[in-house]
């Protein structure tokens, strides 16, 4: 256990209240500050209830509400990855910027997973 840190050692229910709570902190400060994670929940509100209404398995349902949610993980890895390297240094550097990219790539191959597995399964 790290004893240098206030956040760590706590145990049982207390840990997973504070854990809800930071989650809960980390919606709204994403929802707040980051557009792209306000256009990705966009997407969601209009994609997963639509599913409700087609003509797809129950399987092929989960699969693409499955994808829609994963693109709202992908998003908040990436404002994560570029609030860390924003709070490093506003600086403009090499690294920092292929941090950002990949982050900014790993959502296009979400975004990219998402209209794949939607246009398989409508278009089978």
């Amino acid at each position: 256990m790290n004893q240098n840190s206030p956040f760590k050692g706590k145990t049982g229910v207390k840990r997973v209240f504070n854990a809800a709570q930071y989650s809960v902190d980390g919606f709204k400060s994403a929802f707040k500050k980051e557009a792209a994670f306000r256009q990705i929940i966009l997407i969601n509100i209009i994609l997963v209830p639509t599913t409700f209404f087609l003509n797809v398995s129950a399987a092929e349902q989960a699969i693409m509400i499955t994808v829609c949610l994963l693109s709202i993980i992908v998003e908040l890895f990436n404002s994560a990855i570029e609030a860390v390297v924003d709070r490093i240094s506003l600086d403009k550097h090499e690294l920092s910027k292929d941090a950002k990219d990949m982050g900014s790539a790993a959502q296009f191959v979400s975004l990219a997973i998402i209209f794949v597995s939607w246009a398989i399964i409508l278009f089978k």
